[in-house]
C-alpha cells in the first residue's frame, strides 16, 4: 500500500475516497474562469492558491462513495464567485 494512502488508515479503515464534493466543483469554475477574457494563465503555483484559497472560501461538502446527495446549499455562483475571489488575491499578489 501507498504511503499516501497509509495516512488515511485506521486500523483497516480507509479514509481516503472521502472527498470534498466542492474540489471538482472549484476546478471546472478555474477553467470556466481562465478561458474568459483577458484569459489570464496563472503559473502552477498561482493555480494551486487559486484552487486553495477558493475551496477554504467554501463550506466544506464530505461525501464518500454511495452518498446520495440531496441538495447542495453551495450553490455554483457561489463557487464561481469564491473562484473569481481567489483569481484576484492571487494576481494582486503575486509571489515572484
Amino acid at each position: 500500500m501507498s504511503e499516501r494512502k497509509d495516512k488515511y488508515r485506521v486500523g483497516t479503515l480507509n479514509f481516503s475516497e472521502i472527498r470534498n464534493r466542492n474540489e471538482i466543483r472549484v476546478i471546472k469554475m478555474i477553467q470556466k474562469v481562465m478561458s474568459e477574457p483577458p484569459g489570464y494563465q496563472p503559473d502552477e503555483l498561482s493555480l494551486q492558491d487559486i484552487y486553495a484559497l477558493a475551496l477554504n472560501s467554501l463550506p466544506p461538502r464530505y461525501t464518500q462513495a454511495g452518498t446520495i446527495v440531496l441538495r447542495d446549499p453551495v450553490k455554483d455562483e457561489d463557487v464561481l464567485a469564491a473562484v473569481r475571489k481567489a483569481f484576484a488575491i492571487v494576481v494582486q499578489n503575486p509571489k515572484y
